[in-house]
């Protein structure tokens, strides 16, 4: 089954891309992935994403930086944050983004693919 929906993957791991994109696709959704958030600001990703996978510690922008910047240009996407550090979560949880959910990488792909059906479904 193939969803109208796109989700944007940004990750500065390239095996973390390859394998969300692979996941994504093989659940039916468009996937575009960025290796960095200056990569997706750049582009229309912003624009046409449904949901938006970010990992929170990346060169450069940082997921939370990006997406107080998307905030600051008037786009509100869900997002979810992923990450490889366990320290991660606080400093999530103390700005301002509030995520749709956080996951520790590795994350059991099942959970991760419910809350994005969540996500588009309550968006639909």
């Amino acid at each position: 089954m193939s969803y109208p929906f796109i989700i944007s993957v940004v990750d500065d791991d390239e095996s973390v891309r390859i394998a969300l994109d692979s996941l994504l696709r093989s659940n039916g959704y468009t996937v575009r992935v960025f290796a960095t958030a200056e990569e997706f600001l750049s582009t229309n990703g912003p624009l046409i994403t449904s949901c938006l996978i970010s990992d929170v510690q990346m060169p450069g922008l940082s997921g939370i930086q990006m997406y107080e910047e998307l905030s600051a240009r008037g786009i509100h996407l869900p997002v979810i944050f992923i990450s490889g550090y366990l320290d991660s979560l606080p400093q999530v949880s103390a700005t301002a983004v509030k995520p749709v959910a956080f996951f520790p990488k590795p994350f059991p792909c099942g959970e991760l693919i419910a809350c994005i059906e969540d996500i588009l479904n309550r968006s639909a």
